[in-house]
């Protein structure tokens, strides 16, 4: 009797039409990066808005069966060429509360009229429990504002203001008021300021000054 362990095993040979052949189908040239083997990128387009967190708070709220806590996130972004905007949203998440706030933050942009690199003229506002005080400032003082203001505002490309909280201390509830002060200058005003500050660029051109008539000196006697 043969003995069973000495058995020859012969090797198993795919066919096109056996399972195994099925199993593993011929991979095609290139592979899964498509023709040439070159990896397929898109090219999304560049954002020309920065971000700026205001603020990042835990909040919860109680349900029937316990405590539901997520994260609230304040966002400000702006091109720092007169456009700006503010968003608040709630995330599972810090990351998902912060994309959450971008996108509303791009649905409430405002334009800011910037004139000479500051605001055309001085405004107070008061929402709720937040009071501001914003005026124009000259050219090269800076923006003289702390807090979230100052954010708001170089994220908005004014370059020099003064600006003042005189109300509360909360963050969120300044920024808004800071948005509501740069969205409420009055048309009038803007477009008087924007007058004057044609005329002051206009270069009167310059009278031929007469040369002085040089006298000579009689001669001694």
């Amino acid at each position: 009797m043969e003995d069973k362990k000495t058995k020859d095993v012969k090797p198993v040979v795919a066919s096109t039409g056996t399972p195994e052949a099925r199993k593993f189908p011929p991979r095609k040239s290139g592979g899964f990066r498509g023709a040439g083997g070159r990896k397929k990128v898109s090219e999304k387009p560049k954002d020309d808005f920065d971000q700026r967190v205001l603020d990042l708070a835990r909040v919860t709220r109680v349900m029937a069966g316990g405590k539901r806590m997520k994260f609230r996130a304040t966002m400000v972004i702006g091109d720092k060429k007169g456009k700006v905007g503010i968003g608040i949203a709630k995330g599972a998440d810090v990351s998902m509360a912060i994309q959450k706030s971008v996108a509303k933050a791009r649905k409430n942009l405002i334009e800011v009229p910037i004139i000479e690199g500051t605001v055309p003229h001085e405004i107070h506002i008061s929402d709720h429990s937040a009071k501001i005080m914003m005026r124009p400032a000259r050219s090269g003082s800076g923006i003289k504002a702390g807090g979230v203001m100052r954010v708001v505002l170089e994220l908005a490309g004014i370059k020099d203001v003064v600006a003042k909280i005189l109300g509360t201390s909360n963050k969120v509830n300044n920024a808004k008021a800071t948005i509501k002060a740069l969205n409420s200058f009055v048309p009038q005003a803007v477009a008087a300021a924007k007058a004057s500050n044609k005329t002051k660029q206009v270069v009167l051109p310059k009278k031929a000054q007469a040369k002085p008539e040089v006298k000579k000196d009689k001669e001694s006697k």
